[in-house]
């Protein structure tokens, strides 16, 4: 995945590709982003990242932060959260 900046120079991600990081549905994910449940954080690598930024993305339990390079590549990733499987079978239970 690539990401892309605005003209106004705000960091743009493909809301598939996004959903698919944070183990979600693609509606989910926009239906979440509409009632304001989805933040994120841009920060300026300093010193020996300089140029770099790493991008923090919160939906619910989900987390997915990636360091970018100055062309919007993806040089590290990381997730955090509930593993998608645990979270189906709790979604599963509270059905019941």
């Amino acid at each position: 995945m690539r990401i892309e900046r605005d003209q106004r120079g705000d960091y743009v991600l493909e809301p598939t590709a996004l959903a698919e990081k944070l183990s979600i549905p693609p509606e989910d994910l926009r239906r979440r982003m509409k009632l304001g449940l989805v933040t994120s954080l841009v920060e300026a690598g300093e010193g020996e990242h300089a140029g770099l930024r790493r991008l923090t993305v919160r939906c619910g339990d989900e987390v997915w932060r990636a360091v970018i390079d100055a062309e919007g590549r993806i040089i590290e990733e990381e997730w955090r959260g509930e593993p998608a499987l645990s979270r189906l079978v709790h979604r599963a239970t509270r059905a019941f």
